[in-house]
């Protein structure tokens, strides 16, 4: 299915739309009462269908120097089996010897069946503003939504899946930069927030479980859907340390920590973000 482009401008406006704040809302206790109203506004809706139809498009249409789809990618469960696949990522791959995430899986994919440059593919991973997803924003969209409703079970019984557990939690802790910052320095208490934006407590189950489960997401301040590489990303940026390199041992340690803490939940993405 091919999704027009005057969509994803019908989008954005409704983005910007809905980001127009009453001062009344502003000046409630709850940092996160403005994006929930707005949420409640949406629905059972979400923006994110549309990128998710994109996604779909893009699995089972041939492409690539090889001329061929996706379809034979595994994503851990076996060539092509999708429902309730991404919520078993990160994992470790036999092909590979390596943890990956639902992202770096679908580089291999693209690169090995589609026959696609890697250095083009993680060149601009994640779209700007203003701009259409990237591919592997939508594809991730669309896979995300075949594991919705299936239980977080990121697996720790292989070796390499333990160490990057602990190595995404080492970093999780890890202060440094020019703020002396770490992960936890704004996700390890409960009640906190940033501008308008609620701070989840990621050392807590429940809190944790609430967030990865809705990851990736919509955001709405940007009009495009957001993965969880692009998370990771962002908070590392945040935090005024050196771009996180995608695909990189921290970027899956990251994942792969949260993750865990998360198992059991039912997945819930894409999910709507501020």
């Amino acid at each position: 299915m091919k999704i027009d482009k005057s969509i994803f401008a019908a989008l954005a406006w409704v983005s910007l739309a809905v980001l127009t704040v009453p001062d009344s809302a502003v000046a409630q206790d709850d940092g996160d009462n403005v994006f929930a109203q707005y949420r409640e506004m949406f629905g059972d809706d979400n923006p994110a269908e549309l990128i998710e139809l994109q996604g779909e498009d893009l699995w089972s249409q041939v492409r690539g120097p090889k001329k061929a789809s996706l379809e034979k990618c595994d994503l851990g469960l076996g060539p092509g089996k999708l429902d309730g696949a991404y919520a078993q990522l990160p994992r470790y791959f036999a092909d590979t010897k390596h943890v990956m995430d639902l992202e770096t899986r679908l580089v291999y994919c693209m690169v090995t069946l589609q026959g696609f440059s890697e250095k083009d593919l993680v060149a601009k991973p994640f779209s700007g503003r203003g701009e259409q997803p990237s591919d592997l924003e939508a594809l991730s969209a669309f896979i995300a939504g075949r594991s919705r409703g299936a239980p977080i079970k990121v697996s720790q019984s292989h070796a390499q899946e333990r160490a990057a557990y602990e190595r995404g939690k080492e970093f999780f802790y890890y202060r440094a930069g020019p703020h002396d910052f770490s992960c936890a320095t704004c996700h390890s208490q409960s009640g906190k927030r940033i501008r308008l934006q609620a701070l989840p407590n990621l050392t807590e189950a429940a809190e944790a479980r609430k967030a990865y489960s809705t990851w990736p997401g919509y955001r709405i301040s940007e009009g495009t859907v957001r993965t969880m590489e692009w998370r990771m990303g962002d908070c590392v940026r945040q935090q005024r340390l050196p771009e996180l390199q995608f695909g990189s041992d921290i970027a899956i340690g990251l994942i792969t920590y949260l993750g865990v803490m998360a198992n059991g939940e039912p997945m819930n993405a894409p999910g709507l973000k501020r």
